[in-house]
């Protein structure tokens, strides 16, 4: 457990020494201030559609941070070939990915922090409330999501070959999940055979990342999520982790090191 804490301290680090935390810093800002301007309309439905602007920008750039992020571990340390002193200390490569994956995900979850921390100090300066139940079960439950995506960006760095390729594949998939991946039920109702079982197949298969954005209960002050629900989708979000960072080790084992 050492090993792996000291190897995500270093991801931690590394993603706050590049421009990527000057960027949420900036993004951060840019948020807080469109959630600032909505007092001049004076009108509650346009400070709830601000509102969840800034929630769509918060997935949007804790995406980016998080996939871009995950995607060079790997590829970084067999260009640079450090990852060969590394694995000298030992340390095996099962290791290396849990320490690659919880500092991704550690790193996002303090960049989500920040984006929330924001949002909510803005959002009562108007509201005059904090909500803080629905803001943490929102965050916590994006949380959870980037588990998944990163453990997915991990997969692609040891299967792509380049960062640039896992990045943009993984982008893709996600974000073709996330517009259209709980409707596929509904387009299978009506195929014919064999589309619609192939569909049935890919809908139940894929994570259901919709399933984790709660932007409408903050949104329109719907009250907050029962927590058995929250309960089960983090179990949901841990077995694609666990069964993604399972097939990461296995592709790793086999990946020769020597470019």
């Amino acid at each position: 457990m050492n090993v792996i804490l000291a190897i995500a301290n270093v991801v931690i680090k590394e993603l706050y020494r590049r421009k990527d935390f000057y960027v949420l810093l900036v993004l951060t800002a840019v948020i807080t201030i469109l959630m600032a301007s909505a007092n001049i309309f004076n009108d509650d439905k346009v400070v709830g559609y601000l509102k969840e602007t800034c929630l769509r920008l918060i997935w949007l750039s804790a995406l980016v941070i998080a996939v871009g992020t995950a995607a060079r571990q790997i590829p970084a340390e067999i260009e640079q070939r450090t990852i060969f002193p590394l694995l000298a200390k030992p340390v095996t490569r099962w290791q290396v990915i849990l320490g690659k994956f919880v500092g991704c995900w550690l790193a996002s979850g303090i960049a989500i922090v920040v984006f929330y921390a924001f949002l909510m100090v803005v959002s009562a300066s108007h509201e005059h409330e904090w909500r803080l139940l629905n803001n943490f079960q929102c965050l916590w439950m994006e949380w959870m999501f980037l588990a998944i995506v990163i453990s997915m960006v991990l997969l692609g760095s040891v299967v792509f070959a380049a960062p640039s390729s896992t990045l943009t594949i993984t982008l893709v998939v996600v974000l073709g999940i996330l517009l259209l991946g709980e409707n596929l039920n509904l387009v299978a109702v009506h195929q014919a055979e064999p589309v619609r079982s192939l569909l049935y197949v890919v809908y139940f298969s894929i994570p259901q990342f919709s399933w984790f954005y709660l932007g409408d209960f903050v949104v329109h002050k719907i009250g907050s999520v029962e927590w058995l629900y929250i309960f089960l989708a983090s179990l949901y979000s841990m077995a694609y982790s666990a069964f993604f960072l399972l097939t990461t080790w296995v592709c790793f084992r086999r990946k020769g090191l020597n470019k």
